[in-house]
């Protein structure tokens, strides 16, 4: 089986030595994405519920690359920095996740690359 590197630009350069994504066969393994405006490479806001739409829409800009979308998602692990936050991600999660909804953990932990709010990476099937 050939492994696939997945990019584009139309979500953020990797900030470290990995892939935007990886496909092998028919499973798309996407790396964390933080909420980074691909344009500016800058953080979008502090607000969790804003970095939490950035971060899908990365998600989905990376998804779209590999021909697939939110559809074929089939597990994602969210990183938060602080559970308080949990609802208010929860809430825009929601908005992207209707129907189908994949596997999900969900973990606070002690620190997040550029020290945002949110990360998620994921794992599609085409």
């Amino acid at each position: 089986m050939e492994k696939k590197i997945i990019y584009t630009d139309k979500a953020p350069k990797a900030i470290g030595p990995y892939s935007q994504a990886v496909l092998m066969g028919d499973l798309l393994f996407v790396s964390g994405q933080v909420p980074l405006d691909p344009e500016t490479m800058t953080i979008v806001s502090d607000d969790v519920k804003l970095q939490t739409h950035q971060v899908l829409k990365n998600l989905q800009a990376i998804l779209n690359e590999a021909g697939m979308s939110l559809e074929n998602v089939v597990k994602t692990t969210v990183y938060i920095k602080d559970m308080n936050d949990f609802a208010a991600i929860n809430e825009v999660y929601a908005e992207y996740f209707t129907t189908n909804k994949p596997a999900r953990a969900c973990v606070e932990v002690a620190r997040l690359p550029k020290d945002v709010k949110v990360e998620i990476e994921l794992i599609a099937h085409k």
